[in-house]
């Protein structure tokens, strides 16, 4: 049995001739740059997330670059963040000119632990009263913003980053790019900070037919910002206040999004089922003493963008999946701390030790709305097999 770590095909067929439609509508009208098709999904997209105004945006990563430099930050600046995550979002910091300060991860939910965050906003950080400014002691930089990242669709504890965030008077771009749908409360991923930003990466939950992103927020202002500095910062046209970006989320891919947006919650409904038979089949089969299922934290609603188990001999452990036919993914095999492109900041890998046990353990497995049942358990019956010929 074949069982790949995604199937986009088996999606597109129930949704083929929509898309095929939208597409031709695209072509027919010739606007392929900021159309009604853009401007329709950012209304359907605000409105779905619960907030007044959303920016389609070239990619997830350009989101939370613009968002970044939407808030003022820049050289000599310092955002903090989470050491487990895709690249980009420290990468955006660097870019904006600004550092990443890493703070570690919870061990059962991946994100940004809160009661790390305190200690670092009261310990390694120093208000100086003269620039009103709250500085990170070891960089001599102004922390500017906190960026927590809602990892493999569950939102991080946003009540308590939030409340340190106000406490400390610093603004709270979230990280949402796996997470669209993904609730905490009363409340969708993207809506509980001052900008919330989404990828629509073709592997994402929410995936378009090449890249793009969005962000989303209550803030007016900052919302304009961000419209602003994602077409060349031109407004009125030809006319430049600010130096922006070439960074707008084209007509196609918006086609494409909206004919996906209604069918969301249905597929996260289908992933979390899957999630749901993954862990009766792992605690029927009685692996507990070699794999760790993912835990959905109190008041969140997974939506399973990666299904991560923890378990041992790893590595070895997906060489025999492979070898079997089905795929799998380490996110990530190195925290950002240990990158070497980040050695600079100074960080050993025992600095973040929860962020460093989870590259060295973790592994993703298929977990598709479209997987069958079957295929999962061929998939947790090879997994057994494993463990029973390497105790």
């Amino acid at each position: 049995m074949q069982v790949p770590i995604l199937d986009l095909k088996a999606q597109y067929a129930t949704i083929r001739a929509q898309v095929r439609a939208a597409i031709d509508d695209v072509f027919d009208s010739q606007r392929f740059i900021l159309g009604p098709h853009g401007a329709a999904l950012e209304e359907e997209m605000a409105r779905y997330c619960g907030v007044p105004h959303a920016i389609g945006l070239a990619s997830g990563t350009d989101a939370l670059l613009l968002a970044l430099r939407a808030l003022g930050v820049g050289p000599g600046d310092a955002v903090i963040t989470s050491p487990y995550t895709f690249f980009a979002t420290a990468g955006v910091i660097v870019n904006a000119g600004a550092r990443p300060v890493f703070v570690d991860i919870e061990p059962e939910g991946y994100n940004l632990d809160p009661q790390r965050l305190e200690h670092v906003l009261e310990h390694e950080c120093r208000y100086d009263p003269s620039a009103g400014k709250l500085v990170h002691k070891r960089l001599g930089a102004a922390v500017k913003a906190i960026m927590p990242v809602h990892l493999y669709g569950q939102c991080a504890d946003m009540e308590a980053i939030v409340e340190l965030a106000h406490k400390y008077g610093l603004p709270v771009v979230e990280d949402a790019c796996q997470a669209v749908g993904s609730r905490r409360g009363n409340s969708l991923a993207g809506a509980m900070g001052d900008v919330g930003c989404f990828s629509f990466f073709p592997t994402k939950n929410l995936g378009g037919a090449g890249d793009g992103g969005m962000a989303v927020s209550r803030d007016e202002q900052l919302a304009a910002r961000i419209r602003l500095l994602r077409n060349h910062g031109s407004q009125p046209k030809y006319y430049h206040a600010v130096v922006g970006f070439n960074s707008r989320l084209d007509e196609i891919q918006a086609a494409v999004l909206r004919v996906k947006l209604p069918h969301l919650d249905a597929w996260i409904d289908a992933r979390r089922q899957n999630a749901a038979d993954y862990d009766l089949l792992f605690h029927q089969i009685g692996l507990q003493e070699y794999v760790r299922t993912p835990a959905e934290m109190p008041g969140n609603r997974h939506i399973y963008h990666q299904y991560v188990i923890r378990c041992r001999r790893r590595d070895d452990l997906r060489a025999a999946l492979q070898s079997r036919g089905i795929s799998t993914e380490i996110y990530y095999p190195l925290s950002l701390h240990e990158q070497e492109c980040f050695r600079s900041l100074g960080h050993a890998a025992e600095d973040f030790p929860n962020a460093h046990e989870a590259a060295a353990q973790t592994l993703a497995l298929p977990i598709y709305p479209e997987l069958t049942r079957a295929q999962r358990e061929y998939v947790v019956q090879a997994i057994a097999g494993f463990y029973r010929q390497h105790p």
